[in-house]
């Protein structure tokens, strides 16, 4: 029965692009994978903790004893602590994000990290995961996969979740993902309602096939995941875009104020693209700061009893890896 209310479209494509980790083991996708190479690069950012016991899991599980990955690598996004060393000593093959892009301009978030470890990455497919994620299941991995190499007419995957959430003191089992509840659900729905069916669209979790990853831009910050599907279904459709089911996901809860910062950065993401399309009047350039109140703080305002934080939202993108002219890395293999 079609739920009340749901495009057709959208619901058509949830029925046949939505499947489950589950159902993609690795010992069969390695036989669907043929001569295609896998690489999986993991943005890091001060991820010392937790990067090391990701990568290991997915040797583990991924590498060792059935061969679906090619390579692992991680990009260190100018950490401070031993996030590089605790990579390289799990086995991947770690890159500094200013090494790769030191001819460009700088940019700050996740965006620059992964526009890095797409051109570093050599496989034919490439899959990005958080380096925060504790427990790491390896199917986290394998699902993201199991669509790209089984079915050649995919050719980007986003993961999705239950998210629980734990801060302060206080716990709901599905109640993470606050700022797609509250921000980029209802944005997608507005703009682009053929979107409407992923479920988690902020998911850092995804894979696609690199000559399609090549073609769209990365922007920086937290607006990177909305901006690449807006992207990609504006490149090539929206029956080549899938989504996996990855069980559950526990990660650093933010507080308020942190989530104000990541929703301001995916609006204006959500408008430069609307801008792009001429579907919004891009003459005035938007602030790229956003004002804040801290209750206290080191320097309250008279009669408000609150400290102004002031934060930089503003966002950059790299263009398209093909636009920069860098040349495919050499296949490199991940040590067995």
């Amino acid at each position: 029965m079609r739920h009340t209310g749901m495009s057709p479209i959208v619901e058509a494509w949830a029925t046949c692009r939505t499947s489950a980790a589950l159902n993609w083991p690795p010992d069969g996708l390695l036989r669907a994978k043929g001569d295609a190479t896998v690489s999986v690069v993991i943005p890091a950012r001060n991820e010392a903790a937790t990067v090391g016991t990701i990568v290991r899991a997915i040797r583990a599980a991924l590498v060792q004893p059935v061969p679906l990955v090619d390579e692992i690598i991680v990009v260190d996004s100018r950490s401070v602590d031993e996030t590089a060393a605790e990579a390289r000593a799990a086995g991947a093959f770690v890159v500094s994000q200013d090494d790769v892009t030191g001819g460009l301009p700088p940019m700050h978030g996740k965006g620059g990290a992964m526009w890095a470890g797409l051109a570093t990455a050599s496989g034919d497919i490439v899959a990005f995961v958080d380096a925060d994620v504790d427990p790491f299941d390896p199917r986290f991995v394998s699902g993201l996969l199991g669509p790209l190499l089984t079915d050649p007419s995919i050719a980007f995957v986003k993961g999705f979740y239950h998210r629980p959430l734990a801060f302060g003191g206080y716990s709901e089992p599905d109640g993470g993902g606050r700022v797609t509840e509250l921000v980029a659900r209802p944005l997608l729905n507005l703009f682009w309602p053929d979107l409407a069916g992923f479920v988690q669209p902020l998911a850092g979790e995804a894979a696609g096939r690199r000559e399609v990853l090549e073609q769209v831009p990365f922007v920086s910050g937290y607006g990177v995941e909305i901006a690449m599907l807006v992207d990609l279904l504006d490149l090539a459709g929206l029956n080549v875009l899938a989504q996996v089911d990855l069980g559950e996901r526990a990660h650093r809860n933010q507080d308020t104020e942190a989530l104000g910062r990541m929703a301001a950065q995916i609006q204006l993401t959500v408008w430069s693209r609307l801008v792009r399309q001429g579907r919004a009047d891009g003459s005035v350039p938007l602030p790229g700061v956003l004002t804040q109140f801290r209750r206290g703080g080191d320097q309250p305002l008279p009669n408000l009893g609150r400290e102004i934080v002031v934060a930089d939202v503003g966002i950059d993108e790299r263009p398209p890896l093909i636009a920069a002219g860098l040349p495919r890395p050499a296949p490199r293999t991940a040590a067995r």
